[in-house]
């Protein structure tokens, strides 16, 4: 019997999603995460049936690109629809915290260690930081907010105080960090493309990279996003009719409105991650108590579980295929360095002066989750400009993925469990 790649790989989709199903309900509060089981199944598959095509990301690097950027999008809008907390001071505070100062040192250490571990080149070593910047909204989920309405709407200051189980500062910071870092981790990975292609002196690039790649894109794609997420929520909350049809596809318009409020707000030359988060804020903030905002949630859930599982069976593959052969012992200590000592140190310095008490910013601190976010700034930084070590790379940011699904998914529920119990 022959069998052919096409079905083969109709065959492991099929059973991918049949087993999502499935586990969703079997993994439930035990220490071993979806993305796991996914990125083992990729890795079975791919070596047992030798006629699936090995999915190499520099290969295959356009196709890398535009399914992690699908990827993020449909994430981003998830994770801004089941926030709870209303937008304002001091009640985003952590994330402020977040952004501003954890995220600028996580990307300068990673880069430090590149350049003077690993031997990367200056700008490849700041491409490296900017790829691990962003962390993921999807693939630890027991660190991130539930479904709308299942939060503590809490709008007070930065304490744990009002919190509905002990975890809500946690979840909510988590999760807002990666609903923005998506996109402010943009600006760093133009740098490293500036620096491949007009050398290092700062005459030659920071004027241009803080009017446009800084500025505007930013300013763009905030105003964008609250414009769109405005107007879908006028379309969903005014103009929806109660139907059979209507309720046999209730709540695709999360999946219109990522296309609308990314694409969009990309046409003008804006940060469309950000616009994609900013509108799913916005519509989340419009007729907030209404229950629609579940099915609206709900599509966005299960299309970014789609896309996750994809993503990572792919991943998977990949390792299985050789993807971590390039990587050195200097390399290796850059990875646990990253996931061990950059981010946690990064975290706690954010949060210095902070009323949240030390273990919720231990915990805040340690679960920076890298994913698909990675996948995707390292395959458009590598398709843009010219960079050397382009496999190395690949193998180093692999392998922060790969350390961080494994021991971030293990450890999410017994640290979510044990901050429950105090």
């Amino acid at each position: 019997m022959v069998l052919d790649g096409f079905v083969a790989g109709l065959l492991l989709a099929g059973v991918a999603i049949l087993a999502l199903v499935v586990l969703t309900r079997l993994l439930e509060e035990r220490a071993l995460s979806l993305p796991i089981f996914y990125l083992a199944l990729g890795a079975a598959a791919f070596t047992l049936v030798p006629e699936l095509p090995y999915p190499d990301p520099i290969e295959h690097a356009d196709e890398a690109e535009r399914l992690t950027e699908l990827g993020v999008i449909v994430a981003l809008m998830g994770a801004g629809l089941k926030i709870d907390r209303r937008v304002g001071w001091p009640a985003w505070a952590s994330t402020a915290r977040l952004l501003a100062i954890t995220m600028p040192l996580s990307i300068a250490g990673a880069a430090l260690l590149g350049w003077g571990v690993a031997g990367l080149l200056l700008p490849t070593a700041l491409l490296l930081g900017a790829a691990i910047a962003p962390t993921d909204p999807v693939l630890a989920s027991e660190v991130q907010v539930g479904p709308p309405g299942r939060n503590s709407p809490t709008n007070s200051e930065e304490s744990g105080t009002d919190d509905d189980d002990g975890t809500d500062d946690v979840r909510f910071a988590l999760t807002s960090e990666a609903g923005l870092n998506d996109g402010l981790a943009f600006p760093f990975t133009y740098l490293a493309v500036l620096l491949a292609f007009v050398g290092y002196a700062p005459s030659q690039w920071l004027g241009q990279w803080l009017l446009v790649y800084v500025g505007y894109k930013i300013v763009v794609g905030v105003v964008g996003g609250v414009v769109v997420g405005w107007l879908l929520a006028v379309v969903v909350f005014r103009f929806s009719a109660d139907s059979p049809l209507s309720r046999s596809v209730q709540g695709l318009e999360a999946v219109a409105g990522t296309l609308i409020a990314f694409a969009a707000v990309e046409l003008v030359g804006g940060y469309g991650f950000i616009a994609v988060f900013v509108a799913a804020l916005t519509l989340r903030e419009y007729e907030r108590t209404h229950e629609y905002h579940d099915a609206l949630h709900g599509v966005a859930e299960m299309a970014e579980h789609l896309l996750m599982v994809a993503i990572m069976v792919l991943f998977g593959g990949a390792l299985a295929n050789g993807l971590l052969a390039p990587l050195t012992l200097e390399a290796t200590v850059v990875v646990l360095a990253i996931l061990l000592v950059v981010r946690p140190i990064a975290g706690l310095i954010g949060f210095l002066g902070s009323e949240i008490d030390l273990r919720r910013r231990a915990v805040i601190s340690f679960f920076g989750i890298r994913g698909i976010g990675s996948f995707f700034y390292l395959s458009w930084g590598l398709n843009a400009a010219p960079f050397r070590e382009a496999e190395l790379l690949w193998a180093i940011v692999g392998l922060v993925v790969l350390v961080s699904v494994v021991g971030h998914g293990m450890l999410a529920s017994p640290v979510m469990g044990r901050l429950v119990e105090g």
